[in-house]
């Protein structure tokens, strides 16, 4: 449990597609420019691992193309995100080039939570 979205640590996936990525991320960046602890990177996946070394110097990393042949922005924020989280939603999905993000609002209408002494159900007074 966190006190707010995004403040696990974890990043928030940002779906977005290979043309013009770099200009999509600068959008996204722009958008959360001044919101302190706020960093956003292009998800990578090494292509030339080798097996007995692990150091990353000598790893070659292209973008992670996910199933639809799109690319991934994670954006990390610090203390979770501030703010109306439908407005930030939707200021995310009207930038050109973004397919979808993992902010998932409005999909839950109850939360299970497990924990030592047992599972806890948390429901939803606002289903909007």
């Amino acid at each position: 449990m966190v006190p707010r979205l995004a403040a696990s640590g974890l990043a928030v996936p940002v779906e977005i597609i290979p043309f013009g990525w770099a200009l999509t991320l600068r959008r996204l960046q722009s958008l959360f420019d001044g919101v302190p602890g706020f960093n956003l990177k292009l998800r990578t996946a090494s292509i030339n691992a080798k097996a007995t070394t692990f150091d990353e110097k000598e790893w070659d990393s292209e973008p992670f193309v996910t199933d639809n042949k799109n690319y991934i922005a994670d954006l990390f924020f610090e203390n979770g995100i501030h703010g109306d989280l439908r407005v930030i939603s939707d200021a995310i999905l009207r930038i050109t080039g973004v397919v979808e993000h993992g902010l998932f609002l409005g999909l839950a209408s109850s939360v299970v939570v497990a924990q030592k002494d047992g599972v806890v159900v948390m429901k939803s007074i606002d289903n909007n």
